[in-house]
């Protein structure tokens, strides 16, 4: 059992910064891939970024590559989401999600393959 708590997010003008953590409980933690997800008001969840188990491999949505930097600690069991140059379009609800899905290279994409959710921090951003 993995529980998620992420924290961090907050209101920012366009073109700053933020930086959301995700703490992660179990001793587990390290076999999971991780990814954090976004839902804006009226639209559906959507994959923001994801890091590997193992080695550590880091995936983005094109919409974030470039700005967003995903990273994860396994000996403090927990996953951080850097956004650089935050666009009013990056506002949303985002969460955290631990997948033990033996292809999730391939599926991480897809919601239905992560386990464990974290509530979920809000980030806006302003102009």
């Amino acid at each position: 059992q993995v529980q998620l708590v992420e924290s961090g997010g907050g209101l920012v003008q366009a073109g700053g910064s933020l930086r959301l953590s995700c703490a992660a409980s179990g001793r587990t933690f390290s076999m999971y891939a991780l990814g954090w997800f976004r839902q804006a008001p009226g639209k559906e969840r959507e994959f923001v970024a994801g890091v590997s188990w193992h080695v550590g491999n880091t995936y983005y949505a094109d919409s974030v590559k470039g700005r967003f930097t995903i990273s994860r600690d396994n000996a403090k069991g927990t996953v951080t989401l850097q956004m650089n140059m935050l666009r009013i379009d990056d506002s949303a609800v985002y969460r955290c999600a631990a997948s033990r899905d033996a292809n999730w290279v391939a599926t991480m994409t897809f919601t239905s393959v992560y386990d464990y959710w974290g509530q979920g921090t809000q980030v806006t951003v302003s102009s």
